[in-house]
């Protein structure tokens, strides 16, 4: 294969057939130092992951074991050994392992013990409710659930008991009873768990208080390891035939994917989606046996190739010359996950999937100080920030970091909030307070635009740069610190409300193409200056535009009218989450668009 660069930097293949997307492979990862099944598991990525108790007939363990994602390392044992226990954490020094077996004696066997993990030690927490074994766990230490399991007298439990690092409380019952599923992960408030002993395909979804009955595994089954969250997941092994089946979850079916070389179940397994995972320990019924293999899951790996958005090729076989593109002008609007605080006027930032790890930050109406996160399904409450506002201006990349720009209406505040993934920091100043404006870019370069001036923000202080050539507020803006674009708002003169765009190149606004309806309180996603939406508005607006970095088209409206946030919604035009009117709401959509490939026409 010949490769040149196109003036994207990205490149031109000359191919006899069209490359596909890369699906993802097992590989081996270090050898576990005691081999057994039916233990507990924790974790979030193939390179943070534990596992905890287990047997090997007839003997029960306590071992501990950590995976950095190279080996495992023997750490401080639980209290007592027993097996057919579970877990949940999130952390390599926070984790919950609960329930069990003390197979194959005394009698009573089932066991109610939990017992919390800090990173160094076990020690006791608050027992289970009653004594189970076989339960399935997700979530976090202070945010956890304990999912089904079997009592002496109820296999396939159906209940469902959230854990707040202190009291158990009773959930919502599972549509279906299960016991060692072949996955379970997410958080207390996301929660997927898939399969059963019996042999089950039936996968359900958690949102915080039901659960919800979705599309079934391709191949029923039990016992198997894996990890990732509500909407992303992987899972292997399996108590049926096919035990070294793997599937692949992307928040509405399973698709089935390559499978592991070791032929096992009774796993240990944990993930941060469904191109990050790790499966490890368990049982091998034939030969029998406890293998000490791990596989880690990866997609893609260093040496896959897959298609990026302005890779070109030939295919030699049609004669056609091809290029990868969005194709947002054929997507869609549905319906999205409700906010729990209703609200209007806060302001968001979002990762850079667009609809995934978003926040809602200092909303809005009346003066709001809560903070959610979205998870492409659901949103969680998490840490408020310390000033109470509404019209701020809001830029991130999602939940690792984000940064908050206070502002309010009234009072014009100029006060500055930095996120570090668990909490928010005071830090310098605006220049000029004032809120109505749009945020652009990341915690550690980003711009406030509009309603007075244009401010840079470094990572420590704001400089006033450049400002726009139509004074007004209430608008969009989309991109970078050093590439941006900014759509619509309300301006003091006749008449009010604008059309008016302008795109950033780092130092100075330049006039360009006109939105084709004018509009204010507009939300935008995208990359300046090929790839942009701009979204709802008022007066009573529902239009969504597109714009190809020359022309703005109409593309599928939202079921709802009205006013947006004036705010970077999403990193991507393709895949975005609108909410929020001037009025407060828990109400959101969501915008997605796929990818395409297209044949290029030449002559």
């Amino acid at each position: 294969m010949t490769t040149l660069k196109n003036l994207k930097g990205t490149a031109i293949q000359f191919l006899d057939a069209d490359p596909v997307e890369y699906v993802g492979t097992w590989s081996s990862g270090g050898n576990v130092n005691t081999a057994r099944a039916y233990g507990g598991s924790s974790g979030t990525s193939r390179d943070a992951a534990m596992y905890f108790g287990g047997y090997t007939t007839p003997t029960n363990y306590a071992n501990t074991e950590q995976y950095n994602g190279t080996s495992w390392t023997e750490v401080n044992d639980l209290s007592n050994s027993r097996t057919g226990l579970a877990g949940f954490g999130n952390s390599l020094t926070s984790a919950v392992a609960f329930g069990g077996d003390e197979f194959p004696a005394p009698s009573p066997r089932y066991l109610a013990d939990v017992e919390e993990w800090n990173g160094t030690n076990w020690t006791s927490g608050t027992n289970l409710p009653a004594a189970t074994q076989q339960q399935n766990g997700a979530g976090t230490l202070t945010a956890g659930l304990a999912i089904g399991g079997d009592q002496p007298s109820s296999p396939n439990l159906t209940q469902t008991l959230e854990y707040d690092g202190t009291n158990w409380t009773s959930g919502g019952n599972l549509n279906t009873g299960k016991q060692f599923a072949r996955v379970s992960c997410g958080l207390q408030t996301a929660a997927l768990i898939a399969g059963a002993p019996g042999y089950s395909a039936t996968t359900e979804q958690y949102n915080g208080t039901a659960w919800t009955e979705v599309n079934d595994l391709n191949t029923a089954g039990a016992q198997g390891g894996g990890g990732g969250t509500y909407t992303s997941a992987i899972t292997s092994g399996n108590q049926n035939t096919a035990s070294s089946n793997a599937e692949s979850w992307d928040g509405t079916s399973w698709t089935e994917t390559n499978n592991r070389s070791t032929d096992n179940y009774a796993l240990g397994g944990s993930g941060s989606s469904n191109q990050n995972g790790v499966v490890h320990h368990g049982y091998d019924s034939s030969p029998a046996g406890f293998p000490t293999a791990t596989e880690e899951w990866a997609f893609p790996p260093v040496t896959a190739s897959t298609l990026n958005e302005g890779d070109m090729w030939f295919n030699s076989s049609s004669s056609t010359l091809k290029g990868y593109a969005k194709s947002t002008p054929s997507g869609s609007w549905s319906s999205g996950g409700s906010l729990n605080t209703a609200r209007a006027v806060a302001g968001a930032s979002s990762g850079s999937d667009g609809n995934t790890s978003l926040f809602i930050i200092s909303g809005g109406t009346p003066n709001s100080v809560n903070v959610e996160e979205y998870d492409g399904s659901a949103f969680t409450e998490i840490a408020n920030v310390n000033n109470a506002g509404e019209n701020g201006m809001s830029s991130g990349n999602g939940s690792t970091v984000a940064t908050i720009f206070t502002g309010g209406n009234p009072p014009r505040a100029a006060l500055t909030e930095s996120w570090n993934g668990s909490s928010w920091t005071e830090v310098n100043d605006l220049n000029t307070g004032r809120g109505q404006a749009a945020g652009i870019g990341t915690q550690t370069a980003a711009l406030v635009v509009g309603n007075g001036n244009t401010e840079s923000w470094d990572g420590s202080s704001w400089t006033e740069v450049s400002d726009l050539n139509q004074t007004r507020r209430n608008n969009s803006g989309m991109g970078s610190s050093t590439l941006a674009i900014v759509a619509g708002g309300r301006t003091p003169a006749s008449p009010a409300i604008s059309n008016h765009v302008e795109t950033w190149n780092g130092s100075s606004w330049t006039e360009t193409t006109e939105i084709n309806t004018a509009r204010a309180e507009t939300s935008g996603s995208g990359v300046p200056y090929n790839n942009v939406i701009v979204i709802g508005g008022e007066p009573n607006k529902a239009n969504t535009e597109f714009w190809n970095g020359s022309t703005w088209t109409e593309v599928g409206d939202m079921a709802t009218a009205g006013s947006r946030i004036s705010q970077n919604m999403g990193a991507s035009a393709n895949a975005t989450l609108a909410f929020l009117q001037a009025s407060p709401s828990v109400t959101t959509e969501e915008w997605t668009a796929d990818n395409a490939v297209l044949t290029v026409t030449t002559s």
